[in-house]
């Protein structure tokens, strides 16, 4: 398994785990990582991906409801739920990572970790929201390509 696939593994275990604690979040962030060890790579390509998604989750969440029209986001399961928020998160703000890759990856995690259905709900609503996006589905942005969008 790659660095980044057990990276954004850690993220959505670490958002399910704060899920269960009601939004709470560890004292420290050492104690996830005993909980949860992985190697120094997977961990600082995980730790911005779980600071963002917290900075971020209220945009996140209204873009979930928003396109889970008629469904309370506290029905979706903890792991889809999670699973989305990771995936809208990279795909909203990491330029450095495709949207297609972010799609591709999450749902993986929707069919390991999830139920039977969850990787068609995952793929159906991600898939909204990359229609909605600017930026191409299958190149990540540069530097220079930011700079001329602005």
């Amino acid at each position: 398994m790659g660095k980044r696939r057990r990276a954004r593994e850690a993220a959505i275990q670490y958002h399910f785990w704060r899920d269960l604690q009601r939004g709470e979040t560890p004292e420290r962030m050492d104690d996830f990582w005993e909980f949860c060890p992985v190697k120094a790579n997977v961990r600082e390509f995980a730790q911005p991906i779980i600071e963002g998604m917290i900075a971020h989750l209220p945009e996140i969440d209204e873009r979930i409801k928003r396109y889970c029209e008629n469904y309370n986001l506290n029905r979706i399961s903890t792991v889809d739920r999670n699973v989305l928020r990771l995936a809208i998160y990279e795909m909203l703000y990491r330029d450095d990572i495709p949207p297609i890759v972010s799609i591709n990856e999450a749902i993986e995690l929707a069919k390991t970790f999830g139920g039977a259905e969850s990787g068609g709900f995952v793929n159906g609503i991600l898939d909204r929201v990359r229609k909605d996006l600017t930026r191409p589905a299958r190149e990540a942005v540069s530097s220079s390509q930011k700079e001329r969008q602005n």
